[in-house]
């Protein structure tokens, strides 16, 4: 018997409903930078408990927008949503992990399930603003040393991070364009260290211009490029492309913001004279990579039992790094792969103990390793160097050797990723299979012959 209007009203009005939900947690996560392959995965499992069954469902990802179908040959519901705010938010991405499962094991209901959404998207960061900053800061302090500079240049590289986070935070709270805010935050923060080095004692560090090097590396999209290549592996090419444009206009905007602020000190002396191999003992290394992957992971809202574990897989990371690289002379290509698989891979099992997704404590773990200054120093030649064949061949070396290392570094965190979905995916997906039928027969799913 057909159904009356007002009935079929209703259960269109119940499955855009849905969809909305759906979009709405697809965009905590995509706004949260997750890569393509969680947002998709996710938000299959969230259809799952919305009753959506996968076989009509239709996510197609672009960058900023969501568009969900829900269809089969004689019905259609679509829905999209669109957003440019983007942050890095790891506890927000552990978040939607857990409420995507937890939803079907505790039957919530579609109002419930939407608080907690809504509550997730509106959550503050675990940390104060004043220990974010610092942490930033001792992150760009951290860096120095690690990339050959010693201890006493330490402060001056991260009074200099300081003053650079903190007009950038203040600038993107204002709504300023993240470009310009980044611009303006190397070109601060450089001229910070250059302001530093006039007022501290002659002498008071062996290495005066590593801390040029390092005091801007928080704004290095270490998370965007990671994230570019996972999509391009997992074959989100569109995606993959778009978060590529915005790292490469990013680092753009960094280096232009560093080139305009050494040419108004007169700095020539840091671009191809110094070198990054560490000056320091391994115990050192430990302590300025530990800095470093805490404050990142403070920028980076790490949920507050996870960050430990960051800073000991950071720790273990850039010692796998350091000894592969220099130690047996292998090269930081090789070097920051072995480094970024082991994490990963030691990452997976620590997914339980922490109730984090892998994700987020591999990422911020592997990020002292991105090459920011090869990145800068590459395209700071690029710029000065006029017509010199040897500037531009230095130059060209520096960004080779930086997109190797990055692409090292991102398939690291991949492929161990890929084959421990393998080995657990089977588990998971059975157990899914059993929530979901368990719901089917409570009657939970849209039927689209109830439009007929």
């Amino acid at each position: 018997m057909a159904s009356s209007p007002e009935t079929l009203n209703e259960n269109a009005r119940r499955v855009h409903r849905k969809l909305t939900i759906l979009l709405r947690a697809g965009m905590v996560l995509m706004e949260s930078a997750a890569d393509t392959n969680r947002i998709v995965r996710n938000m299959k499992r969230i259809a799952a408990f919305l009753g959506l069954d996968e076989r009509y469902l239709h996510i197609d990802v672009l960058y900023g927008t969501l568009k969900v179908n829900y269809s089969d040959e004689s019905h259609s519901f679509s829905r999209f949503v669109h957003s440019d705010r983007y942050t890095i938010n790891m506890k927000a991405l552990a978040a939607m992990s857990q409420l995507s499962w937890r939803a079907i094991q505790e039957d919530y209901t579609m109002s419930r399930f939407e608080r907690v959404v809504n509550r997730i998207a509106r959550s503050r960061s675990d940390y104060p603003a004043w220990l974010v900053t610092l942490g930033a800061a001792m992150g760009c302090g951290g860096f120095c040393v690690l990339f050959g500079g010693d201890w006493p240049s330490f402060l001056p590289a991260m009074v200099a991070g300081w003053v650079g986070f903190s007009v950038r935070r203040e600038l993107l709270t204002r709504g300023f364009n993240v470009y310009m805010v980044t611009a303006l935050s190397a070109f601060l923060a450089t001229l910070t260290v250059w302001g530093m080095m006039h007022l501290l004692p002659e002498g008071f560090t062996d290495h005066p211009y590593h801390p040029f090097l390092s005091c801007a590396l928080f704004l290095v999209p270490g998370v965007a490029l990671i994230n570019f290549l996972d999509d391009m592996l997992d074959n989100y090419l569109l995606m993959g492309v778009a978060r590529f444009s915005n790292a490469m206009v990013q680092i753009a905007s960094m280096s232009f913001g560093i080139v305009l602020a050494v040419s108004v000190c007169g700095v020539t002396n840091f671009l191809t004279t110094l070198s990054m191999a560490p000056e320091i003992s391994y115990w050192e290394a430990a302590i300025a990579t530990g800095i470093s992957a805490m404050g990142f992971g403070m920028i980076f809202n790490v949920p507050r039992r996870s960050l430990p574990a960051v800073a000991l897989l950071g720790v273990l990371a850039m010692f796998t790094r350091n000894f592969i690289g220099f130690e047996l002379g292998q090269g930081l290509v090789l070097g920051s792969l072995a480094g970024a698989s082991l994490v990963s891979l030691i990452a997976v099992r620590l997914v339980q103990p922490t109730r984090s997704p892998n994700h987020v404590l591999s990422i911020p773990s592997v990020i002292p390793m991105v090459p920011g200054i090869l990145m800068y120093r590459g395209i700071f030649g690029f710029v000065r160097m006029g017509n010199e064949v040897e500037g531009f061949l230095r130059s060209f070396d520096f960004m080779v050797n930086a997109a190797l290392i990055v692409l090292c570094i991102s398939i690291g965190v991949a492929i161990p990723n890929i084959f421990a979905r393998r080995w657990i995916a089977s588990t998971r997906r059975a157990h899914l299979s059993r929530l979901i039928e368990e719901r089917r027969s409570r009657g939970k799913f849209v039927d689209l012959s109830d439009f007929d």
